[in-house]
């Protein structure tokens, strides 16, 4: 039985806890948890019958761990991480694994100086539809790839960011490209490849914050294909939907629904067995506002770690979506378009 503790207990640290602590992962536990509001850590702590803690060190010195989940504002992964790889544990992160990419640098020559794991969180990579869909594009179904698309069309009134005062600062947090997108943003290079250049345009439209809450990217992807990347917490009154699309010369897919959880299209010049079901057996109603695939994914970090499995989303993958992101942002800043293999100068994302 693999010990997981929770470092950071806010919004997030609801379902990483459930999903521990009330045994859905089978030969993991929920052993500890810590905050630095001791109150918050103690409503979780008391929940599900484990120790409480307002300080990392003194708990990973008092109980016996093997893997620890920091779930802390975005602008705290990287310190977090690189304070703990001392200690030799597995260590997951919730996305974005850092804001600077010197950061992502340092956390991985630290996890790799103690040689412990370092998981980054990116559980829509396991929801069904988005399984099925990596498959096709495993299996060339699409032929020559033309156009990628994501939709992240969501509602996140001021409420939301007033919960903390991270939210949505350039030091702690970004806006929707690094929070709410940053798992679409991560699927979209998966299936369609290497980017060459980004050029964005993004507004601050309906609330009151430092970051963006909408945004709009046009991406040259190195094999010869466009993408398109639209993202925005300002839908209202409710969340609308977040989708992928991707367009081949020999195929369609179309993954929908809130969370990309719903197989909408799916559609083959050459077709193969078992294509007339895809929208019925490939589709799920997501368990929480976070989607499906956290249960699945730490279902593959126990894999990862009881019999030594290859890790889908480590720190060196992070990273890669983390650089794209910047590149927006560089963009976003400087009205031009901004080739990747390129060093943020503009960029206000992880600024103090």
């Amino acid at each position: 039985m693999l010990n997981f503790a929770l470092v950071g207990c806010g919004r997030i640290a609801k379902r990483h806890s459930e999903l521990l602590g009330d045994s859905q992962i089978e030969g993991a536990r929920l052993a500890a948890v810590c905050d630095n509001v001791l109150d918050r850590a103690k409503a979780i702590g008391e929940r599900f019958s484990v120790p409480f803690y307002a300080d990392m060190d003194e708990m990973m010195t008092a109980e016996n761990i093997d893997v620890v989940v920091v779930l802390t504002e975005s602008g705290k992964h990287a310190e977090h991480v690189i304070n703990l790889a001392k200690y030799g544990k597995d260590l997951m992160v919730e996305k974005p694994m850092a804001l600077t990419l010197d950061d992502a640098d340092l956390m991985i020559s630290e996890c790799d100086k103690y040689n412990c794991r370092l998981f980054v969180v990116k559980q829509n990579r396991f929801n069904v539809p988005i399984v099925k869909l990596r498959e096709a594009v495993e299996q060339q179904r699409f032929g020559k790839m033309v156009l990628g698309t994501i939709r992240v069309r969501w509602c996140r009134p001021q409420a939301y960011y007033d919960q903390d005062s991270w939210r949505g600062t350039w030091a702690q947090d970004g806006g929707v490209l690094t929070n709410q997108a940053s798992h679409h943003i991560d699927l979209l290079e998966w299936m369609m490849g290497d980017v060459e250049s980004v050029f964005a345009k993004s507004t601050t439209a309906l609330v009151n914050i430092e970051a963006e809450d909408t945004a709009v990217v046009t991406v040259k992807f190195k094999n010869g294909a466009l993408g398109i990347i639209e993202a925005t917490t300002a839908a209202r009154p409710k969340d609308l939907e977040g989708s992928i699309s991707i367009l081949g010369e020999t195929g369609t897919v179309e993954v929908g629904g809130f969370a990309v959880n719903q197989m909408k299209t799916w559609s083959f010049i050459e077709k193969q067995a078992g294509d007339d079901e895809v929208l019925e057996k490939y589709s799920v109603n997501p368990p929480s506002v976070y989607g499906f695939g956290h249960q699945a994914y730490y279902e593959h970090v126990v894999d990862c770690i009881k019999n030594d499995a290859a890790q889908l989303v480590d720190g060196l993958v992070g990273r890669k979506s983390l650089e794209l992101i910047s590149a927006i942002y560089e963009s976003i800043e400087t009205g031009k378009e901004v080739f990747l293999r390129f060093k943020a100068e503009n960029c206000r994302l992880g600024g103090k």
